[in-house]
């Protein structure tokens, strides 16, 4: 039995360092998943075509419209100038002094208006570099900055946010976007506070030391002063529109649940619209969203459209099937005779479920190095038994879906991290300058999830 799993960690193992390398995982998560199946002996191939590829093709098949209009919608905000326009008025209007919480609100409110962290760290950067080189705050203090506006509260513990990290949860818990909403916000507010307090407190120690902006610095935007960009309020009604619509079409008086009567649903094997509904409701609302962006800047966009949407084509290709992989190798791993320790020790951890949920959800967000791929995965195999129970502890299935959104922003943000290796790319840092502080966020994040899943376990 300690071959088995063994097995599992090896795999594992490999996945996190090749992935780490820059190796891509949609060619060696089979590598590696059908490496553990062999050790542990079950049959090869149709672990690979039954089972791996069978819950890969599932995955694309309930979150692939989602990757692709976000990344459209976040797409057509750049080409517009309208994330340019909002990031501009938001950093400029909290001036200087004030300079770390301007960028991290920037970040924010693009982030939970629907544009993908990706295009968020673009578009919110050159501003950055000409806020921080006029409050003469060192640079390298701004990937962590951009961090906690982006890849924190905003991308899964605030309610609502149609960020794919609280999507996720809804096909397992049938519940929507909005779940648990009072904790969302408590949560969401520790971290900003964490994360303000530490940066602050950094840039309180560069200024002491006598350390400024710096110079020599890589990937230096050019000048902004000169550059016009669409009128705010214009600027910020795709994002409007995307929240509010997400809203009605989810709890408010437009809801997707009762489009279809219960008859219709089950010829198409749909038991619970739940599971669908908050897919369906955040579909329409990008939809809505990209239709609104599109018409903001016409001239600016027409010419630019076509490569841009091939762009954003491209990119949400290979972000959905990256996560896919991830879930074949989850699934294929819960068939594997160790898989049964392994799953053992973590529900052993804690007889809670938040608890226990919280640990699976972050130790694999932090192996796989993706939110979205470690959260997948960890509901894949075990969010029946966390919901079984859940019910049993008379524990809602809200609590549930927010502790596991909120945890797969934790540890996912591990130096092999997708998000990180690109953040620090832009900014032409090295995880040497400027990881630290992105690790930082990561601690006070994963904390947080912690601490809001012990303090529930209490009642």
């Amino acid at each position: 039995m300690i071959l088995q799993v063994l097995a599992i960690v090896l795999a594992l193992g490999l996945l996190m360092f090749f992935a780490y390398r820059g190796y891509p995982v949609i060619v060696f998560a089979p590598v590696f998943t059908l490496l553990a199946v062999v050790i542990s002996g079950n049959a090869l191939l149709p672990s690979y075509t039954e089972t791996y590829m069978s819950n890969a093709a599932n995955y694309v098949k309930s979150f692939f419209p989602i990757f692709l209009l976000g990344a459209i919608f976040g797409k057509v905000m750049e080409l517009s100038g309208a994330a340019s326009s909002i990031a501009q008025t938001i950093v400029r209007a909290l001036g200087s002094q004030r300079a770390i919480l301007s960028v991290v609100a920037a970040c924010a409110v693009l982030t939970y208006g629907g544009v993908s962290l990706f295009v968020v760290a673009f578009a919110v950067y050159p501003f950055a570099v000409a806020i921080f080189r006029e409050a003469d705050i060192p640079k390298r203090l701004i990937p962590g900055t951009i961090a906690l506006g982006a890849f924190t509260f905003t991308m899964d513990a605030l309610p609502g946010t149609p960020q794919i990290q609280n999507i996720i949860p809804t096909t397992y818990f049938g519940t929507d976007a909005y779940a648990a909403p009072v904790l969302g916000i408590i949560g969401g507010l520790m971290v900003l506070a964490g994360g303000l307090f530490w940066l602050e407190r950094r840039r309180r120690q560069a200024a002491e030391a006598g350390e400024g902006y710096g110079t020599g610095h890589k990937n230096e935007p050019e000048v902004l002063e000169n550059q016009t960009y669409p009128n705010i309020w214009i600027a910020a009604l795709p994002l409007v529109l995307v929240l509010l619509f997400n809203y009605l079409l989810s709890r408010g008086a437009l809801t997707v649940n009762n489009w279809y009567s219960a008859e219709l649903l089950k010829s198409f094997n749909i038991a619970n619209v739940k599971t669908v509904s908050s897919s369906w409701a955040l579909i329409i609302a990008l939809c809505i969203g990209i239709a609104a962006a599109l018409c903001i800047n016409v001239r600016a966009v027409q010419g630019k459209l076509a490569a841009g949407l091939t762009a954003a084509a491209m990119g949400s290709l290979l972000a959905i099937f990256n996560t896919a992989s991830e879930v074949g190798f989850g699934n294929v791993v819960k068939t594997l005779p160790g898989f049964k320790l392994i799953q053992n020790w973590i529900l052993g951890i804690s007889d809670n479920p938040l608890i226990s949920e919280a640990v699976s959800v972050n130790i694999l967000a932090g192996v796989t190095g993706s939110a979205s791929g470690g959260l997948s995965i960890a509901l894949e195999v075990m969010g029946k038994t966390y919901l079984a129970a859940a019910q049993a502890a008379g524990i809602s299935p809200e609590l549930l879906h927010r502790i596991a959104s909120m945890a797969s922003g934790g540890m996912d943000t591990l130096p092999h991290n997708g998000a990180v290796i690109t953040l620090l790319a832009i900014t032409g840092l090295t995880h040497r300058q400027a990881y630290k502080d992105i690790f930082a966020i990561t601690v006070v994040k994963t904390i947080t999830v912690f601490v809001l899943a012990i303090v529930l376990s209490l009642f």
